[in-house]
């Protein structure tokens, strides 16, 4: 199945979660607003795919979605004005900006509630699954040794050296790549055994296509976070090749190596050699 199908399904159940998610007042508006403003739903079909390609004919979609929440929360605090600030968010005003401070904050908080909610429903589904591994991998990416840490030295790097860049690179973005690829694996019946290699080809995933961003970003901001700009473009180009094949071997290592996971390589591939992006 093409990565468009599983959108479709993805965007699909999202609006009817919204829906069910409690009574309309501003704040489910702003859950709505924050959720459908055009993402390009990557990380919870990654979750679908895995599954798809196990073949085992389990559903994934609670957890696919709780990936969507947790990601969403983390793009509603970062844009606001005591973290990095951001009118925009693709293309239209900020939550913040929309919806006030407070009610972002709320929006993020509850989004998050659901995120943990839907490990929940997806083992009362799939009661077979080691929902506590699920657990234990969105508590520590989500948290204070992932996302959340990430941000925080995002904010207050303790220098601008290529061991700092990867780490924030790792936390603040490889993680949310990491629950998804650990979500789609154990609730679509993968062995468990082998959830590390599960980690490190999303570890791949995830710093090629964040290498790819910073290519493209290029070093204009000055004070970002960026490896281009800590190890020079030609290496991180290097460094975003060398992800690219690392990930195709893991894939295929995994039984992975379906149609759909081969366009995310091509689509990675391109967007990494984007004429803004190649050195």
């Amino acid at each position: 199945m093409s990565i468009e199908l599983f959108r479709s399904q993805v965007e699909s159940e999202l609006r009817l979660f919204i829906e069910k998610m409690g009574e309309k007042n501003q704040l489910r508006d702003a859950c709505e607003y924050a959720l459908l403003n055009g993402g390009k739903r990557l990380r919870p079909i990654l979750v679908v795919m895995i599954a798809d390609a196990l073949d085992r004919g389990l559903n994934v979609m609670p957890v696919a979605l709780s990936v969507e929440f947790f990601h969403t929360a983390s793009l509603i605090a970062d844009d606001l004005p005591c973290m990095d600030d951001d009118d925009e968010r693709r293309n239209h005003p900020s939550l913040h900006k929309e919806f006030g401070e407070s009610v972002a904050i709320l929006a993020s908080y509850a989004l998050i509630a659901e995120g943990y909610g839907g490990i929940y429903r997806n083992s009362k589904m799939n009661p077979d699954a080691d929902a506590m591994l699920c657990l234990e991998a969105a508590t520590r990416c989500a948290g204070i040794a992932g996302a959340t840490n990430g941000q925080f030295l995002d904010l207050y790097p303790p220098d601008e050296s290529l061991e700092t860049v990867k780490k924030i690179l790792y936390q603040k973005t490889v993680t949310l790549f990491e629950i998804s690829f650990i979500f789609g694996w154990i609730f679509g019946g993968g062995n468990s055994d082998r959830l590390e290699e599960v980690k490190l080809c999303a570890y791949h995933l995830g710093m090629a296509f964040q290498i790819a961003d910073d290519l493209i970003d290029g070093v204009q901001d000055v004070g970002t976070i960026n490896i281009a700009a800590a190890c020079g473009r030609e290496e991180a180009f290097r460094l975003f090749q060398e992800e690219i094949s690392l990930f195709t071997e893991s894939l295929k290592s995994l039984g992975l190596w379906t149609k759909s996971f081969q366009e995310v390589v091509r689509f990675l591939k391109e967007y990494g050699t984007a004429p803004s992006a190649a050195p």
